[in-house]
């Protein structure tokens, strides 16, 4: 595999993280809020770095496992089958995030981590131990299953502690 080829394979999960980040940065230029523009992120992050990121992942794992197995350095299993079906479950939990209060944010942002950090702890493990730097054991697929859980919950505390910020009388009147 050539250089080019390794880092655009490795780079790739990195989408799943820069596309909702560009286009909440796009949507917020001029939120009238700081509620609005946290929610406008909140949202863009749970549909496109939490809910796509995994629906993929779960689209991928069923229809090329081989080429999945290639670039996460194993041969196929039939555990790739339960890892597809895992991330479904991360996708459902993604999708639902987007209309969810802050607290069950949280509580998703949780669930989401304990399955992406322990997968995350497999890579290094894998990566360390054994010498796995197939493109889909390291660098984007790390990046994600570290701060995709991670930020959804940093935005979730952020947004109850917004909540729980008593308002001017100004805005409460308009």
């Amino acid at each position: 595999m050539g250089n080019f080829s390794y880092l655009t394979q490795s780079a790739f999960p990195l989408v799943w993280i820069l596309v909702p980040a560009v286009g909440a940065f796009v949507r917020t230029r001029r939120a009238p809020s700081p509620q609005q523009a946290l929610e406008t992120w909140q949202r863009w992050w749970a549909i496109g770095a939490f809910g796509c990121g995994s629906l993929w992942m779960t689209v991928a794992f069923l229809t090329f496992p081989d080429v999945m197995a290639t670039a996460i350095g194993f041969d196929r299993t039939p555990f790739m089958f339960e890892i597809a079906f895992a991330n479904l479950g991360l996708a459902v939990m993604g999708f639902r995030a987007a209309s969810a209060s802050a607290r069950e944010r949280i509580t998703i942002g949780l669930g989401g981590g304990m399955f992406l950090w322990g997968a995350a702890a497999g890579h290094v493990y894998q990566w360390f131990a054994n010498g796995d730097h197939a493109p889909g054991n390291t660098v984007g697929v790390l990046v994600n299953d570290l701060l995709i859980p991670a930020v959804v919950i940093i935005l979730a505390v952020r947004s109850r502690r917004l909540e729980a910020t008593p308002r001017p009388a100004a805005d409460i009147a308009a």
